[in-house]
């Protein structure tokens, strides 16, 4: 059963910010999101954004929702966020933000010295791609304010019950946060003398799942011939930390995915390796609902 969740505010665009994707018993402890695939662009973002309308699509984790979604014909549930990435990135704290981009003065709370703010990669990105600027203007700080409480707010609402229902029925949750990554970071790796990988596993360097999780996922995918790194060059998210605590009973893991596996990175078209990845990605969730997670990770 699909569940869309709705805004409880008045916005500019039609539609729901996220959608819940769960059946009406969970069968199983394991959770995914998608927190960057989102194709919404608000009309208020593209007004006051300088960028093209392909251009401000550089930073979107294009078509990962659609990649996973065999994993919820198998009995898993999730929360695929439908608002672009670029609007509020809702795998970043919500305060995480840039005074610099804004008119009004920031609430003390703002969390603005941040490696991330630094980037320009804040809860609402001031670059996108190869560093472009998103916006012609400042912002308000109402504007910023709606999109936090529009939905990063209701995205970890819901992500958060479904943990926690997972938790009470089967005694942990097991969170997959899904990304894809440009291949330019995989030719980064390359160049330091180590393999290109064309998935990476982050677990916080063992801090945000037990080792049985990531183990089990490195090696289905070694076995389909994917070249796969851990923690490097990313080590997992904000919502990687912030929801993985095993010792609690949820452990978190993120997947990065080269995108030149799958898509056209110039024109953001899928390519003929969509089709391969994701019957590889099948029979990964065949793997991993075939394991019983509460015993593999005691």
């Amino acid at each position: 059963m699909n569940a869309p969740a709705t805004l409880s505010m008045d916005t500019d665009w039609d539609g729901p910010a996220f959608e819940v994707r769960r059946p009406q018993t969970l069968s199983t402890p394991l959770i995914f999101a998608s927190p960057h695939s989102g194709r919404i662009y608000p009309d208020s973002l593209t007004r006051a954004s300088a960028l093209d309308a392909l251009s401000i699509r550089r930073s979107e984790d294009a078509f990962v929702d659609e990649l996973i979604s065999g994993a919820f014909e198998r009995g898993v549930a999730g929360v695929l966020c439908r608002t672009a990435r670029v609007f509020v990135d809702v795998n970043r704290d919500p305060w995480e933000l840039d005074p610099a981009m804004f008119r009004d003065p920031l609430p003390a709370h703002a969390r603005s010295q941040t490696p991330r703010v630094a980037a320009g990669l804040g809860s609402i990105a001031k670059v996108v791609g190869e560093g472009r600027e998103v916006y012609m203007r400042k912002l308000s700080l109402a504007e910023g304010e709606a999109r936090i409480e529009g939905v990063h707010r209701p995205y970890h609402a819901a992500l958060s019950d479904l943990l926690d229902e997972a938790k009470a029925r089967f005694g942990l949750a097991v969170l997959i946060d899904w990304h894809s990554m440009p291949s330019a970071a995989g030719r980064s790796e390359a160049r330091r003398g180590r393999a290109r990988p064309d998935m990476v596993l982050g677990d916080r360097h063992g801090a945000a799942c037990a080792r049985p999780l990531t183990q089990t996922a490195r090696r289905a995918l070694e076995t389909m011939g994917y070249v796969v790194a851990q923690n490097t060059p990313y080590a997992g998210g904000w919502t990687t930390q912030t929801y993985g605590a095993p010792a609690s009973g949820i452990h978190a893991l993120q997947v990065e995915m080269d995108r030149s596996l799958y898509l056209n990175e110039t024109t953001l078209e899928r390519t003929e390796g969509f089709k391969r990845l994701r019957r590889d990605l099948d029979r990964l969730f065949d793997t991993l609902t075939g394991v019983d997670w509460p015993r593999a990770l005691a």
